[in-house]
């Protein structure tokens, strides 16, 4: 088939005596064609290459029409209805296997009939004649297409001269509404909607409606453009004037409003300095930097923030050592009740430090449970060395950089909690308080803990070198006090560099005279009530310590005065106000508060219940062996010293130890030495026969069995508990002991004595059974605790049968 050909039958033969009555389809993904258009194709998938070459082999007629969806293999069901039908003019094989063919696209089809559904797709189709209308209407449309797509083009650079001239050279209405549509930007959705639609009027109408969509887009196009371009036109015009002002103002040293720039002020501090090495050149390198820098730039701002740190850092403190140790002691004796050690340390400390003059810092680790007063000892330890205090918690920390700094190419970059501190407090010889460190925890984004390392080392926090900073800086000056409630969980290199002193809990006494000398004043103040306004008696202190803050610290004690507080401050303004509910105007309002004022209260014991409700302990929960095979053991938690109540019986059944309470390992391990030597010493002393252990289990518990409980000093506690159940025979009363059993029945030495003498006393024990290793630490409990208890030290698990169930 030759083009001329196909022209001369164009020319003579009308176009519906030559389309045929059957398509094969050609669908299309992108974009549909419209009717009269001629235009080239590519063709890539072999089905669709294979339809190609046999309709071009005769007639040369396809159809085309657009997907509905993505579908690989399509189908008919796949394929709008309405399509274009054309005629291949001529076809050029591609090296990949596909083709590039040229296309007239002549009339609008529909599918009448899906002969075949795929591959390839044949359909019987009926072609659509255009539904010509009003011919004044349709001029009126056709003018009014070509002037608003003149506008449109013009506009846009994307259509060419050669669009301009097709569109006005067409004549027929209908073929004007086709061509402007086809190169329109709009969706293929919306295009197809022209395609269907075969009323010229409407169809028009549609392209119109879309000319002005892309009018308006195109309106809000030039209207970007042109601010965008302003924009930049004024950057540019600002870029040149700053360059010249910046000529004027080197010339002058000084900015437009007669002070001196960034650059001369930071450029004048840093020369007050007198760096030198690493330190002046780097400094004076960024500076430099700075200086060239345009304020827009994002750098500016990353440049002038590091300057700004650089000039507000202690690098030179030349403050001398200025406090008096008698004024340091009453600072500390005033500030706190007990804690006679943490006390002692820090005056010793202080002593040294007058004596030689020296400035370097140290490193202490308060350890103890919460509420004991770790925090508030800083505080006094700053006050009483006349140095700034700065305090920040690392609990729950997982990033290294909150220590040491986030590398200066990061955005939002900032130094580690060190620089930060010595930049608020301006003394490279501050007291730093870094609380919780037994709660640190480590990630992907390194471990705090080996951070803080570098931090406190004396032989390497002389040269301490932040991320942010990246310059080294002496913090051996520097007071660390450290805090945790336990040293479990805290890396052994980190203890060793910190000294350690241990704050136990308070005992009741203790906690009656905080109350007084601290508490309640302070409470009162915050309640905005009056000095002595409200009095307890010694009775309500002492119930308040027993039987509603019974822990090791003294936090839950403030809080239960606090509730009262509160509550008798809503009784005293209420029963003002019904006591002068006739009184009106603003006389009444301003008196109100000092008639308030005047009310004072006494609160007794027996008042608790109706300010604090039922007491959170009672005398029913504390713990006393009652009935053989129970014993009362002391224990060392983070929270402080407690007393565990250890209960045994046994039951017929195949031979065994149940354990229960959630015990740890090591507590297993223990409860079985225990059992194991109880048992030999009952078949050897006729309490129990050896053939009892094979009739029967033996059962031990913990109560509390959701607080996880672990450790071996309870091991004397648990042959004790064993023993006693298997004589029959309940120990003797006020009795607790604590110790880790051999299985040769040898009594070890374990720790926390003080804490569990402070939790045995609050318990009322009279009488503590500990390993003889511990007698010497009986020195270190104040006299206070160990008043009305009778320590009795043993060596072995004899002697503490013998006291607790009098067995020789």
């Amino acid at each position: 088939m030759k083009y001329d050909n196909d022209e001369v039958v164009d020319a003579i033969v009308s176009t519906d005596q030559i389309l045929p009555d059957k398509l094969t389809i050609i669908p299309l993904s992108g974009r549909p064609i419209f009717p009269g258009i001629f235009t080239p194709l590519m063709i890539n998938s072999a089905d669709d290459v294979k339809v190609v070459e046999e309709a071009y082999e005769k007639e040369g007629f396809i159809g085309i029409t657009l997907l509905k969806n993505d579908a690989e293999t399509p189908s008919a069901s796949d394929l709008y209805k309405i399509g274009t039908v054309a005629r291949i003019i001529k076809k050029i094989n591609l090296p990949d296997g596909g083709l590039n063919i040229f296309i007239s696209t002549l009339k609008r089809f529909r599918m009448r009939k899906a002969l075949n559904v795929s591959g390839p797709i044949v359909c019987a189709v009926e072609y659509l004649e255009e539904e010509e209308n009003d011919t004044f209407e349709v001029k009126a449309l056709t003018r009014a297409l070509i002037s608003e797509m003149k506008e449109v083009s013009e506009n846009n650079p994307l259509f060419s001269e050669e669009m301009r001239l097709n569109m006005v050279n067409i004549d027929n209405p209908g073929k004007i509404a086709d061509f402007i549509a086809s190169i329109l930007n709009v969706e293929k959705e919306e295009q197809q909607s022209i395609i269907e639609c075969v009323n010229v009027r409407q169809r028009m109408e549609k392209v119109l409606v879309f000319i002005k969509k892309e009018q308006e887009l195109l309106r809000v196009q030039k209207k970007i453009q042109a601010e965008i371009n302003e924009r930049v036109e004024k950057n540019q015009r600002e870029y040149f004037l700053r360059e010249e002002m910046k000529s004027i103002q080197d010339e002058l040293g000084e900015n437009a409003s007669g002070d001196a720039t960034d650059y001369q002020k930071f450029k004048k501090k840093i020369a007050e300095f007198k760096f030198e090495g690493e330190i002046k050149e780097t400094v004076e390198s960024e500076l430099e930097k700075f200086n060239l820098m345009d304020p827009n730039s994002a750098e500016y701002i990353g440049t002038r923030n590091f300057l700004e740190l650089i000039t507000q850092l202690p690098w030179k403190d030349d403050k001398k050592e200025d406090f008096d140790l008698h004024i340091a002691r009453k600072v500390l004796q005033d500030d706190h009740f007990g804690l006679e050690d943490v006390k002692k340390r820090i005056e010793e400390y202080l002593a040294v430090r007058k004596l030689k003059q020296d400035k370097k810092g140290s490193i202490l680790l308060l350890v103890g449970p919460p509420g004991v007063g770790k925090t508030s000892v800083g505080k006094s330890i700053a006050n009483a060395m006349n140095k700034p205090f700065y305090r920040f918690s690392v609990g729950g920390m997982r990033d290294e950089a909150e220590i040491k700094g986030h590398r200066r190419t990061y955005i939002g970059a900032m130094p580690g909690k060190i620089i930060q501190g010595l930049k608020i407090t301006k003394s490279s010889s501050p007291v730093f308080m870094i609380d919780e460190i037994d709660k640190m925890g480590s990630s992907n984004q390194g471990d705090p803990a080996a951070a803080l390392l570098e931090v406190l080392d004396p032989e390497q926090n002389i040269n301490f070198r932040d991320n942010y900073l990246d310059l080294p800086f002496d913090v051996s000056n520097v007071f660390f006090i450290l805090t945790a409630n336990s040293l479990d969980s805290i890396p052994d290199p980190l203890l060793d560099r910190a000294e350690i002193i241990q704050l136990s809990g308070y005992i009741d006494q203790e906690k009656l005279e905080i109350a007084k000398k601290y508490l309640i004043p302070k409470n009162l103040e915050k309640n905005g009530l009056k000095k002595n306004q409200v009095k307890y008696t010694k009775a309500a202190l002492q119930k308040i310590a027993e039987e509603y803050a019974r822990e090791a610290g003294v936090r839950n004690f403030e809080k239960q005065l606090d509730k009262i507080h509160r509550k008798i401050v809503l009784e005293m303004m209420l029963e003002d106000n019904s006591e002068n509910s006739a009184v009106s105007g603003n006389d009444g309002k301003s008196d109100e508060k000092d008639r308030a004022l005047k009310l004072s209260y006494t609160i007794d014991k027996d008042d608790l219940y109706k300010y604090l409700g039922k007491p959170d302990f009672d005398e029913s929960q504390i713990k006393t062996a009652k009935v053989p095979g129970t014993a009362i053991g002391l224990a060392w938690t983070s929270m402080g010293g407690d007393t565990l109540l250890i209960e045994s019986t046994s039951f017929e059944g195949k031979s065994g130890l149940i354990l229960t309470g959630q015990m740890g390992d090591v507590m297993k391990e223990s409860s079985q030495i225990a059992y194991n030597w109880a048992r030999k010493f009952a078949i050897e002393h006729k309490l129990k026969k050896a053939d009892w252990f094979e009739k029967n289990i033996v059962h031990l518990h913990i109560p509390e069995g959701a607080t996880p409980k672990d450790g071996p000093s309870a091991g004397i506690t648990m042959a004790t508990t064993f023993v006693s159940l298997f004589k029959g025979k309940t120990i003797k009363p006020h009795l607790a002991m604590t110790g880790e059993l051999s299985l040769t029945g040898q009594v070890l030495p374990i720790g926390g004595l003080r804490e569990k003498t402070v939790a045995a006393k609050r318990n009322k024990i009279k009488t503590i059974i500990i390993p003889k290793a511990n007698e010497r630490d009986l020195d270190e409990i104040p006299e206070i605790v160990k008043a009305g208890i009778n320590f009795i030290p043993v060596s072995d698990v004899h002697e503490v049968l013998e006291v607790a169930l009098g067995i020789k």
